[in-house]
């Protein structure tokens, strides 16, 4: 593992964004052993913590080059982008633009009789742009986002360059399957959300952490992790519950 790769799971481990707690349920309705929720990245330094996970990634990859503005999906990745651009100013001596859309557009001000769906104006004729977000479960979030981008080259009558999207976390599984009424299938397998959009959008997506790879690092280097609300190791018991978990619900990788 690289080294923002160590810290992104440390600070996953002692912030409590990764936590284990029996009668979990995803969003989608399946059940599951853990949940990660950077939400809880609040404060100033969890919140430039991985904003330098994001920046150490972008230098270390050679993307930072390749990239004029860091877009992040209202609302946590607008904190995201923000603070990716902020570390990499601060420890790489470089100054990208970032940039997070609007839930309704705005009419008023600058924006008076064209209506805009973002908010800094970052997004300018040949920009290349990086997608920044939290997670990926069904990569919904993201494709709304392109679609705003797509509508705001038409009304802007100028040309970007989508570069990809990158996540802090992969949670590396496939997507529910649902019955008839609507219900989740506990233990079927669905399609690869991320696969599948890459498929429809044409762009790559970068995980800076599987979640594989974190729970097998914290295991093996004995990081405690909330577990039922207390405090305790990631022991041989919670990293078996996740590679049951995975081998049901995981996606190959």
């Amino acid at each position: 593992m690289q080294p923002y790769q160590e810290r992104l799971a440390r600070l996953l481990a002692q912030s409590g964004a990764l936590f284990f707690r029996s009668g979990l349920r995803l969003k989608d309705g399946r059940p599951t052993p853990y949940f990660a929720n950077l939400g809880v990245f609040r404060s100033g330094r969890l919140a430039l913590e991985l904003g330098r996970c994001f920046a150490d990634w972008l230098v270390a990859s050679g993307r930072a080059g390749q990239v004029d503005v860091i877009l992040g999906p209202s609302y946590k990745g607008s904190a995201i982008a923000q603070a990716t651009a902020i570390a990499l100013w601060q420890d790489h001596g470089q100054d990208l633009l970032f940039e997070y859309d609007r839930k309704e557009q705005k009419t008023h001000g600058e924006a008076s009789g064209q209506g805009n769906m973002f908010v800094t104006g970052a997004l300018t004729e040949g920009a290349r742009v990086l997608i920044l977000d939290d997670v990926g479960t069904s990569m919904a979030t993201k494709v709304e986002l392109l679609e705003k981008v797509q509508a705001h080259q038409a009304a802007q009558g100028i040309r970007l360059s989508m570069v990809g999207v990158a996540l802090a976390v992969d949670r590396q599984q496939v997507q529910a399957v649902y019955d008839a009424e609507g219900q989740v299938i506990e233990g079927a397998r669905g399609p690869d959300a991320c696969a599948a959009f890459i498929q429809k959008t044409g762009l790559e997506v970068w995980p800076l952490l599987g979640i594989r790879q974190c729970v097998e690092f914290l295991h093996q280097c004995g990081e405690p992790v909330l577990v039922e609300g207390a405090r305790r190791p990631l022991d041989d018991g919670l990293l078996r519950q996740v590679r049951d978990y995975l081998a049901v619900y995981g996606r190959e990788v």
